[in-house]
């Protein structure tokens, strides 16, 4: 056979391929060599082929033929035939391949070659794709080396090691012997790569975490060395000394000073150093700090230091590179809660870059000014972040508008200011807020009895300009029905009272009815408030004619509505102006937690029968899915166990003091679950409050020899009941019933009906999970009548 082209000239040949069609055929046409020179067992050319192969494999074509070739190379005893052996090996095999134990024999006898480049490449080769099996049979090859006196094999040596501890953890106390005069190499390869292995062992270990801080003063010896010393044409990357060292040695210090006061007291004074000497004209010495910023904030560094690392951080922001500033945002926004004076020096860079044109810089640059706003600077930021929302693109829309909402409501300076900021919100960005902005906001201006007549007006002229912000459409809607007759009145102090006639309030709710951009539910805010204004308008009748008119709606939300207002004027219209009466003043729930929801006079509104809420339940998506599909389908409401802790109470009736006031009924108990040494006891008390809320407290005990842990309690009832689950007393049962789990349930049963639950209970016993399901449908009728 000709002898087959070179690399270089497959390489010209292949680039003058005008299409994907013409490169394929001619990568086709060399692999049929290629295999033909393989079947043919040709020795002399095999080195040339597997390059070739390996080149077209870059290329993304197949080349898993050439598998066994790469171990034939590898065998050879030519350095030519094992460089491009063990190449391929890196290449084409990985963990899954049998070849490997083929492969473990020649790179033991590789590793004790007496060449030292062709132990190197054996290294490489281990140290790249090495399987568990490999690790655990060379690692004493590889220890023996790291004690070399040679300098290339021990940095080859130490990356190995690092691999092999990544594979099999428990070979790593082998290596520590060999670790203790790696710091003292003066070559700069050694020393990076003994570094790196440190870090690794001191991420893996705790006990070698220990045992190197003794190293910090070593450490920071190396790193004053590399920022003092002069120019060094070797390791020298734009005017500074081995940035890729430095940048190692600083992520070591970090690790070693996180938590450690003498550590971190040890490494101060160097940060300080690399902080305020390193150039910061090229990207290499961002680079280095950016690691000393991390280090700093990491470990106990000074205050002093900090404020320092945190003005670098402002620096960055100034930088012309958006990765720089995209990482100063990133690392601000970690910082901001333990140093937030140092962070609000820099506030107004920050609000700059809320202009940048980078989609990741302006999504920062959000969240950090969100973080920022406090009671001194809320105004300045708020119209900062409102000219933003103005501004921005959709996608950050909904994400402002709930920040803006969340910080108006914890710093608002006053109740004007309150509801003009959330109505600019909604008159910009109504389509993007959340759904429970409309009721949080009602609730807002029902609690605001002096702003009634300023809100309402303020509302009105909103909806004058424009109805297609159906959140905005909707709080007008109901806020025109609760004080329409503020509006005609005039009565508004806090500015200028608009003249407005009870037809031209009529006119506009009916114009909602009627408009293609109302949505079903925005109609039902409309219909109830011009049915509320039955009672404070003189119009009666016209309110009458557009109620009747509606009750052949083919909305059923909407007919429904008019059919009942409709039967108010007729049947009890006695009852009308009672019924129709404004709301009081809505009790304010605890901030960001849920606000309860009923229904009143047709319309969605936070409920004030209940002074108290609870937390909110927990639900991952997995465990709720699950629970449903035991439950057998859509009938059941699923409630999962609360991970938030509960509260401590300093007397023993904590369950009575969470709960309000709950009177013993008298209900007998009973064991719903006895099984695998696990029993739960259910007891039963009645809230006074209401007579329809049933409060079960669930006891969990464990008669074993060995404490249950990671105890959980779920459980589901049929969707005619609400459940709701408190957090447990502790979520381990212990041993020999030395103590009992409490958790409290409370269920709404308003149809008085039979209660049927079932549950689901998740625990680890002697070391293994365990799972179970259970029906409880003997509950005593006093807990349900």
């Amino acid at each position: 056979m000709p002898a087959p082209i070179r690399l270089r000239e497959l390489i010209r040949t292949i680039r003058t391929a005008r299409t994907q069609a013409e490169e394929r055929e001619m990568i086709q046409k060399e692999c049929a060599a290629i295999r033909s020179s393989f079947r043919e067992e040709d020795n002399t050319y095999r080195c040339r082929n597997v390059a070739k192969l390996l080149y077209m494999h870059m290329l993304g074509y197949p080349a898993h033929f050439g598998q066994l070739e790469c171990l034939k190379l590898i065998a050879s005893q030519k350095f030519t035939d094992k460089r491009i052996g063990y190449l391929g090996a890196m290449l084409l095999l990985d963990e899954r391949q049998d070849v490997h134990l083929l492969m473990t024999n020649c790179i033991k006898n590789d590793l004790n070659h007496s060449t030292q480049y062709v132990q190197g490449l054996a290294l490489c080769t281990l140290g790249c794709m090495g399987s568990s099996e490999m690790c655990r049979d060379l690692a004493g090859e590889v220890e023996k080396l790291l004690k070399t006196s040679n300098s290339y094999l021990r940095k080859k040596a130490a990356l190995c090691a690092v691999h092999v501890i990544r594979k099999v953890p428990e070979l790593m106390e082998m290596f520590l012997p060999a670790t203790k005069n790696l710091l003292s190499e003066k070559n700069h390869g050694v020393l990076h790569t003994s570094v790196v292995l440190l870090t690794e062992m001191c991420e893996r270990s705790p006990d070698m975490l220990s045992h190197f801080r003794k190293l910090v003063p070593q450490l920071v010896r190396i790193l004053k060395n590399l920022i003092m010393s002069g120019y060094s044409p070797e390791h020298d990357v734009s005017g500074i000394s081995d940035p890729f060292l430095q940048v190692r040695i600083l992520r070591l210090l970090r690790i070693l000073g996180r938590s450690d006061d003498d550590s971190s007291e040890a490494m101060n004074d160097i940060l300080a150093q690399v902080a305020t000497n390193t150039e910061t004209s090229k990207n290499v010495g961002n680079a280095i700090l950016y690691e000393t910023v991390l280090t700093i904030m990491d470990i106990k560094s000074e205050s002093g230091l900090r404020v320092l690392a945190i003005n670098i951080l402002g620096r960055f922001l100034l930088n012309n590179d958006k990765n720089i500033r995209y990482v100063a945002l990133t690392s601000l926004l970690k910082t901001v809660q333990t140093d937030h004076n140092a962070v609000q020096r820099h506030r107004s860079t920050i609000v700059d870059c809320l202009k940048d044109l980078d989609v990741s810089i302006k999504r920062r640059a959000m969240e950090l000014s969100f973080a920022l706003v406090n009671g001194n600077n809320i105004r300045g930021m708020m119209k900062e972040l409102l000219y933003f929302l103005d501004s921005c693109d959709p996608e950050f829309k909904a994400d402002c508008a709930s920040g803006v909402f969340l910080a108006a409501e914890k710093y608002a300076p006053s109740k004007r200011w309150h509801i003009d900021t959330i109505m600019r919100v909604l008159t910009t960005a109504g389509s993007y807020v959340r759904d429970d902005s409309v009721p949080n906001l009602i609730q807002l201006i029902t609690n605001s009895v002096e702003m009634h007549a300023y809100t309402v007006q303020r509302l009105y002229k909103a909806l004058l300009d424009d109805i297609s912000q159906q959140p905005l459409v909707q709080v007008a809607s109901w806020c025109i029905g609760e004080y329409g007759d503020l509006l005609v009145s005039g009565q508004c102090e806090e500015e200028e009272p608009i003249q407005v006639t009870e037809d031209e309030v009529l006119d506009v709710l009916e114009g909602l009815l009627v408009s293609n951009l109302s949505t079903p539910v925005t109609r039902g805010y409309s219909l109830t408030a011009i049915m509320k204004l039955s009672t404070r308008f003189s119009g009666v009748n016209r309110i009458k004619k557009v109620v009747s008119i509606y009750g052949s709606s083919i909305d059923v939300e909407l007919q429904q509505r008019a059919v009942e207002y409709n039967a108010l004027f007729k049947k009890y219209d006695h009852m009308r102006p009672a019924l129709l009466e404004r709301m009081p003043i809505m009790e304010k729930t605890a901030s960001n937690g849920p606000t309860e929801i009923v229904q009143t006079n047709g319309e969605t509104e936070p409920s004030v029968g209940e002074a108290k809420h609870l937390p909110p339940v927990t639900q991952p998506a997995n465990q709720a899915n699950d629970l449903l599909d035991l439950l057998g389908g859509n009938d059941v409401v699923p409630v999962i166990h609360n991970t938030v802790p509960p509260k401590p109470t300093s007397s023993g009736g904590e369950l009575l003091d969470l709960l309000g006031d709950i009177s013993l009924s008298g209900i007998p108990p009973m064991t719903a679950y006895n099984k695998n040494g696990l029993k739960i006891d259910f007891t039963f008390e009645r809230a006074n409050p209401n007579p329809n809320v049933a409060v079960i407290t669930i006891h969990a005990s464990n008669n074993t020899e060995a404490d249950m842990t990671d105890f959980v309690f779920q459980a589901a009832v049929p969707k005619t009941f609400q459940l709701q689950l408190l957090s447990p007393s502790s979520n381990v049962v212990q041993a020999l019933n030395q103590g009992t789990v409490t958790q409290v349930i409370r269920v709404l049963n308003p149809q008085k009906q039979q209660l049927r639950m079932r549950i689901k209970l998740t625990y680890n016993h002697k070391g293994s999970p365990v799972q179970d399901l259970a029906e409880v449908n003997n509950f005593p009728p006093q807990s349900w009548q």
